[in-house]
């Protein structure tokens, strides 16, 4: 971090990870105690994604040395109270930033994306991923690299694209994502404004999701009137799960249907 800083690097960010195998709200704050003394600009703050049948080596651990759902809650809540003492922003989700860093600039300003790689400045550009298995989006569409490093690099030297599958984006597909998008990041969707950029009418083409909303509005994590929906400060912590009611894919693939976790978990 020294060299980086020396070299006139504007913004350092640490990925830390909770959840890990015999990892407690004790040990967790004994990192954060070292982070906070490195003073990073920015923070990503994971949880760790166990799924064995995805990733064969995570097989080797053992299930009950994982720390359960409530512990992981304390330690990212017990993260969040340290974090922002320390003068941190919290951006929402798993990202923080010092006050004076652009992430924490565009919070304030609107200017606030997100990507794969988590929030960003970068509004409205196309991203790029170099590596085995790094994903890209290009114009309305993703892809992502193979996964193997043999393979991977094979096609690179023949000069070809080392693309393993990719999917164009439907109507649907660019209408949610920007919905999303929108809720993540500014954390108000005004009805009117989404209706414009996207031709729609909310009510009726949100009709079912706007309806199970009502939950998430009873818990004090949201606001729905006949103009917008408003993420309270409460929600920014179950921003995922806000975002899971106008996730379409979600209850439609068949590895979700039989049982096999897919995807990581929010806690």
């Amino acid at each position: 971090m020294d060299t980086a800083r020396s070299r006139n690097v504007d913004s350092v960010s640490l990925d830390i990870i909770y959840g890990l195998p015999k990892q407690t709200r004790k040990s967790f704050d004994d990192t954060l105690d070292q982070v906070i003394t490195l003073r990073p600009d920015r923070i990503a703050l994971y949880n760790y994604a166990h799924m064995p049948q995805r990733i064969p080596s995570q097989r080797l651990i053992h299930t009950n040395d994982l720390p359960n759902a409530d512990e992981k809650t304390k330690i990212f809540l017990d993260s969040i109270d340290r974090l922002t003492a320390a003068g941190y922003v919290y951006i929402g989700m798993d990202h923080f930033a010092l006050p004076d860093d652009s992430l924490a600039t565009s919070l304030k300003t609107g200017g606030l994306q997100r990507n794969f790689q988590g929030y960003s400045t970068h509004a409205e550009c196309d991203v790029i991923g170099v590596g085995v298995s790094a994903i890209s989006r290009v114009n309305e569409s993703y892809s992502q690299n193979i996964g193997v490093l043999s393979s991977y690099r094979e096609l690179v030297d023949s000069k070809r694209l080392p693309i393993k599958k990719g999917i164009n984006l439907s109507k649907d597909d660019t209408v949610r994502a920007g919905l999303i998008q929108e809720l993540m990041c500014s954390g108000v969707v005004t009805f009117s404004d989404f209706n414009e950029r996207h031709d729609i009418f909310f009510h009726q083409y949100f009709r079912s999701e706007l309806s199970r909303l009502s939950d998430l509005a009873n818990d004090g994590l949201l606001e729905v009137t006949e103009r917008l929906i408003r993420v309270t400060t409460k929600g920014r912590l179950f921003l995922r799960n806000i975002a899971m009611t106008f996730d379409v894919y979600l209850n439609q693939t068949e590895l979700q249907k039989s049982g096999e976790p897919r995807y990581s978990k929010t806690i």
